[in-house]
């Protein structure tokens, strides 16, 4: 049986990610290091479970609900489509997606740029709110982009985030799509079970249905 293919959709974690202005940086120290009294390498952690490719949990934008390791998993797992909207400016919109909307699999991925952002920057393209919505009633069950938010980075309503919490949607951000092409493909992208935290990083992967 011939190999299939993946496609890494998830960029470099390093102390020089872009984040939201504010944010936890990511920072790694060491706790320990190999030597004659000790056998082996030990790294430290500090960062925002948003840097890098990750998936918002409910409770990011919405209080009281679910924590990113109270949520099903099933979402992100399985058929995806990735569709193409480079260039189309601010925000998404449904007439940016038709061309690729017969038969939607559960699950979207929109590729907005020829290159994922590499440093911050704060006009990157979102998701028009009811572009969510329209998604949804096409049977969508998660979303992704290949920016920071689903919401713009000014948004201090954050109406797509709302639109997701509205349908239930899952949603994955921050993802590198440079190299694929619009199609139909297989997604492994499960959240971390980090208790009572808003968000996880994923480890992104599309896979080849053949």
């Amino acid at each position: 049986m011939p190999k299939r293919r993946l496609w890494d959709l998830s960029p470099p974690v390093s102390a020089d990610a872009p984040i939201f202005p504010g944010d936890q940086p990511f920072a790694l120290e060491w706790t320990a290091r190999r030597s004659p009294q000790c056998p082996v390498n030990l790294s430290a952690v500090t960062t925002s479970p948003h840097v890098g490719a990750h998936a918002d949990a409910p409770l990011h934008y919405a209080d009281g609900a679910p924590a990113i390791d109270a949520v099903d998993l099933d979402a992100y797992l399985g058929p995806c489509r990735v569709i193409h909207a480079i260039g189309v400016g601010a925000l998404i919109r449904p007439e940016h997606l038709a061309h690729a909307s017969v038969d939607l699999p559960p699950r979207v991925l929109v590729r907005t740029a020829q290159q994922a952002d590499r440093v911050w920057r704060e006009d990157f393209t979102a998701y028009a709110p009811e572009t969510l919505a329209w998604l949804a009633e096409r049977g969508v069950r998660l979303v992704g982009i290949d920016t920071a938010s689903v919401d713009p980075a000014i948004s201090k309503t954050l109406d797509a985030h709302q639109q997701l919490r509205a349908h239930d949607l899952r949603v994955l951000e921050n993802l590198v799509l440079d190299e694929v092409p619009e199609g139909d493909y297989e997604l492994i992208a499960l959240p971390l079970r980090w208790v009572g935290a808003c968000a996880s990083p994923v480890r992104a992967v599309l896979r080849s249905l053949e």
